[in-house]
């Protein structure tokens, strides 16, 4: 019985007999000297090294030793807590200098000084010395400057990782010294100048497995290899570098590839559909290389055996997906996120029981969503028993959400949003326990908004704006829903019915309503959300005043949306927000002075309401970061402030229709980020500043409707980035400076009518290759219009598609483009369809000659109006070439001759006005043109024929009648009776009318001409 005691005790003594034989041994003094020596130079402001003291270095923290010699073989300083791990650890960053005694560890293997920071010190020349290393981790360390090529002496070397540094490599030849190398790591160093050779020099690394080179600058074409030696490579990281270059035939060549990542490459070409063959590889990552190019009916055709992840996210994927996705039953992750993808979704993917990711977002998917799914191989009875995340936004699926949905016992994210997807939300959906964010935004889902919703406790996003949703949301619909931050239900038409003592169980941190109805009075459960930081109430019936109280949680607010209600009162003034917030008050009742902020914020809009006062004189200094200011539409008096030009970040002033007075500040000029200047609709006067000019990215201003005098300032044609140039309705003078037509690249409405501009029509107006709009109407312009009108490039093509034009834009709010355009005998506003405004109006000046035949070219034009000039010839044959015209006004000139046919071709034309011109003959009533009435030709005593009563000399009312023939031979006299009847209703009526029309010499003409009728007619009745 004693005998297996004895045992157990021999192999205890024996075992730390030996082990202590080896702590006895202890590292060497030289070592242990270079260690303290290597401890010097580093600084250690949490002590890490305080182990490091007596005899036994082989039992300090980080080194380990020879179990026999006692040789150090590791020395492992790497950080183990960096920066962002529990902070109870504090920072145990080691930085300082690396001291050369390190080279005295000749037995050296392993060296790790990761995740420290050595402040930007070259990585240490003598490290290419330590000839038996087979570790050196570098990574994160804050070495700076160029890696020698000394390292390529270690041909021991298996491991080596200098990633996340600030180092540069001029050549890699040195690398092929490294015969033993398996693991390679390299990114973020600059490889930049190593040329195209690097593929080959790193193919003579025999050992190789991980290769990681991601954002090193590498450029150019990946060069191909005719023999491939690296053929234990298994894991491939090239991400974002430079490349112009197809995918190299080589990497398909590799069956051991595991993993293949080159994603914000600038690949391009097409996928190689031989990936799909090689049996190893579980993940691959080419996302972001927008000119890369597959089928996914042949990429997915077969193979893809041990797949796991395929991310080829923002390329040029197309075609549809195959049924045979189905088959890749590894597959976890799955990113075509912003391709052309095509047709719906397979229902076998049903297959795929671990998929966890599948995102399709942002393709071109059609169809409906899979009514049932494909489940044969899953063991589970509930489909795609492991999906997480399923995002489909932004496609162009329709039909109704499948009940399939509600059964996803493990969904995290639900994103069907951007979609056209209709009928109800299915109650099933308050199923999905552990859904955290539902987006079904923007579709055409109807009917009511599911109770059910309020038993989805770890719902933290819910989004159902921009449906077509209706009825009443009760607190039932939120009865669980303790973790939801997000909450947006806008533009709907729902109706939120709760108890004026309402806690929701929520804190959210955003909450869009817009368009729901919230009113009458605003929303009492809103002073329970503390942690409200983006806020949406525009359109939602809320009328009153806002309660004090609100003005006290504000002060979170970075988006306050409270616009298109019907609130009024007094705002505080000063008022809480957020700093750099967004406040929208416009299209409310609000009254009193201006309210400014208390913080610094960026977006003010105060417009149209009733505010009234001054600008105040200090706000510039009150607002110094303000990007978008409106307050137009309001009644605001005084002069704008000279501070205006502190707010030096400005892209958007907007102070029109109110009544500010005295001149322009020229310290606007100081905003040169404005993009938009609205001052139109004041009583402002003096000149327009020079300084203006000096706003080169100024893309709209509007001076309209004031009292500015003076001429156009030349420095206005240093504003190259301009589009509307509206200053209409003032008292300014002069010619219209020909440099209008210069630089104005992108100039799309030049608005002067109603001024007092006089002179001729520059030719140099022409060059504005993109204007739209010309209004220089209501002026004092002479002489004749001229023919390089027709040049006019954007108005030669028919625009058929609509832009909304905005500028300004910031965090969704914009300065919405409008202007007011005479179409069809009265002014109208455009604002949505303004882009498709193609016009030329230059009536009430004094203009005169011909109408220029080149203006025909102008096949887009929808408006042209020449009335109320001094302009004569005839109305062009060829004015059916604008078949875009819907308003054509040449009334009140001195244009002659007939009315040509071919004016009736112009099919869409809905307004026309003729009068007060001298045309004669009948008028073509056929086509388009029957559908004016007479007031459209009124005041050309000269046109005949309808709609007038007036007859044409022409017209026969007995055209088509057979005589009656009674065989008593007198049908010759009844003949000759009708004859004279006529021309004595000749001589009688239209003779006085030529006699007093036509030159003397075609009147006596005339009556030579009855005198000979007359006198045969009496020789053959004798």
């Amino acid at each position: 019985m004693l005998h297996p005691l004895l045992l157990l005790l021999f192999f205890l003594i024996n075992h730390f007999s030996c082990g202590g034989n080896a702590r006895l041994i202890g590292c060497l003094e030289s070592e242990r000297e270079a260690l303290i020596d290597f401890k010097k130079g580093l600084e250690d402001p949490e002590n890490r090294l305080s182990s490091w003291k007596g005899s036994n270095c082989c039992e300090w923290r980080g080194i380990h030793c020879h179990n026999t010699t006692g040789a150090v073989l590791t020395v492992d300083l790497h950080n183990p807590h960096p920066q962002g791990s529990p902070s109870r650890y504090g920072f145990w960053n080691l930085s300082g200098e690396i001291s050369p005694s390190l080279k005295m560890l000749e037995s050296l293997r392993h060296l790790d000084l990761s995740f420290n920071t050595f402040n930007g010190i070259p990585i240490p020349e003598f490290f290419g010395s330590l000839k038996n290393l087979q570790y050196l981790n570098l990574s994160h360390a804050g070495f700076s400057g160029r890696i020698l090529p000394n390292l390529g002496n270690l041909s021991s070397l298996q491991f080596l990782d200098v990633s996340s540094n600030f180092i540069s490599v001029d050549n890699l030849e040195w690398v092929t010294g490294l015969v033993s190398m398996e693991y390679l790591n390299m990114n973020g160093a600059d490889l930049s100048m190593v040329g195209p050779d690097w593929i080959p020099k790193l193919n003579k690394l025999f050992f190789l497995t991980e290769l990681h080179m991601s954002r090193c600058g590498l450029s150019g074409f990946i060069p191909s290899l005719t023999v491939v030696n690296f053929t234990s490579l298994s894991v491939v990281e090239l991400d974002s570098n430079r490349f112009k270059s197809d995918i190299p035939n080589w990497l398909v060549n590799i069956s051991s590839l595991e993993t293949l990542s080159m994603s914000s490459c600038g690949l391009h070409g097409r996928i190689p559909l031989g990936f799909g063959k090689l049996s190893r590889l579980k993940s691959i990552d080419l996302s972001e290389n927008e000119n890369l190019a597959a089928s996914c009916s042949q990429l997915f055709r077969a193979g893809w055996e041990k797949i796991e992840v395929i991310i080829l996210a923002s390329s040029k994927l197309h075609g549809k997906l195959p049924a045979s996705i189905g088959n890749m039953t590894a597959l976890t992750y799955f990113d075509l996120f912003n391709n052309n993808v095509e047709g719906g979704i397979p229902s076998s993917i049903g297959e795929l029981c671990n998929l966890q990711f599948f995102r399709l977002s942002g393709n071109n998917l059609t169809g409906t969503l899979p009514e049932v799914l494909r489940m044969r191989t899953c063991k589970t009875s509930s489909p795609l028993p492991s999906l997480q995340h399923l995002d489909l936004s932004i496609n162009r699926l329709v039909g109704k959400l499948p009940e399939w949905l509600g059964q996803l016992e493990n969904l995290i994210e639900l994103s069907l949003s951007g979609n056209s997807l209709y009928g109800p939300i299915p109650s099933t959906l308050g199923s999905l326990t552990n859904i955290s964010v539902l987006n079904l935004g923007y579709n055409k889902l109807n009917g009511t908004l599911p109770d059910s919703l309020g038993k989805l406790s770890q719902l933290s996003v819910l989004d159902v704006s921009s449906n077509h949703l209706t009825g009443v949301v009760t607190e039932t619909h939120f009865s669980q829903l303790s973790k939801l931050k997000i909450l947006l239900l806008s533009s709907n038409s729902l109706t939120l019915n709760v108890s004026s003592n309402w806690i929701p169980p929520f804190l959210v941190r955003n909450l869009d309503l817009g368009s729901c109805h919230l009113g009458p009075s605003f929303p009492a459960w809103l002073r329970s959300q503390k942690e409200v930081e983006f806020l949406d109430f525009s359109n939602a019936s809320i009328s009153g005043s806002i309660p004090n109280w609100f003005w006290e949680i504000s002060s979170n607010l970075s988006l306050l949306n409270i616009s298109f209600n019907q609130l009024g009162g007094q705002v505080p003034n000063p008022f809480n927000a957020a700093p750099y917030a967004d406040v929208d008050l416009s299209f409310n009742f609000f009254e009193g002075p201006i309210p400014f902020p208390i913080a610094d914020i960026e977006l003010l809009d105060l417009s149209n309401n009733v505010f009234s006062g001054h600008i105040p004189k200090a706000i510039g200094e009150t607002i110094p970061n303000m990007i978008f200011l409106s307050l137009s539409g309001n009644q605001l008096t005084g002069e704008i402030p000279a501070s205006i030009g502190k707010i030096l970040l400005l892209e958007v002033i907007d102070f029109s229709n109110n009544r500010l007075s005295g001149s322009i500040p020229s310290t606007i000029a100081n905003c040169s980020f404005l993009k938009v200047l609205d001052l139109s609709k004041n009583n402002l006067s003096g000149n327009i500043p020079s300084l203006l000019g000096q706003l080169s990215l100024l893309q709209t201003m509007h001076l309209s409707d004031n009292k500015l005098s003076g001429q156009l300032p030349q420095a206005l044609q240093n504003l190259s980035s301009l589009e509307t140039l509206d200053i209409g309705n003032n008292m300014l003078t002069g010619s219209i400076p020909p440099w209008i037509g210069k630089g104005f690249e992108y100039l799309r409405i030049l608005r002067l009518r109603s001024n007092a501009f006089f002179g001729e029509l520059p030719i140099m107006l022409s060059n504005l290759s993109s204007l739209h709009v010309l209004d220089l109407a209501e002026n004092q312009l002479n002489g004749s219009i001229p023919a390089s009108f027709g040049d006019f490039k954007a108005m030669a093509q028919v625009e058929n598609t609509n832009r909304y034009l905005f500028y300004g834009k910031y965090r969704g709010v914009y300065y919405e483009e409008n202007l007011i355009v005479k179409l069809k005998g009265s002014p109208q506003k455009y604002t949505k369809l303004l882009f498709l405004v193609i016009s030329i109006d230059v009536s009430g000046n004094q203009l005169c000659g011909d109408i220029p035949e080149e203006i025909t070219n102008l096949a887009g034009l929808i408006a042209l109006d020449l009335s109320r000039n001094h302009i004569s010839g005839y109305i062009l044959e060829g004015i059916s070439k604008l078949n875009q015209l819907q308003s054509l006004d040449l009334s009140s000139n001195r244009l002659t001759g007939p009315i040509p046919q071919s004016l009736s071709l112009l099919s869409f034309l809905g307004y026309l006005n003729l009068s007060n011109n001298d045309f004669t003959g009948r008028i073509p009533y056929t086509g388009q043109l029957t559908t004016f009435d007479a007031p459209s030709f009124a005041g050309n005593p000269g046109l005949c024929g309808a709609p007038f009563l007036v007859s044409c000399p022409d017209d026969d009312p007995e055209k088509g009648k057979t005589p009656k023939d009674d065989g008593d031979g007198n049908d010759f006299i009844d003949k000759w009776f009708y004859l004279s009847v006529g021309l004595g209703f000749a001589s009688g009526v239209l003779v006085p009318f030529f006699i007093l029309a036509i030159r003397k010499s075609w009147s006596d003409a005339y009556f030579r001409f009855a005198d000979q009728v007359l006198e045969r007619i009496s020789e053959c009745h004798a």
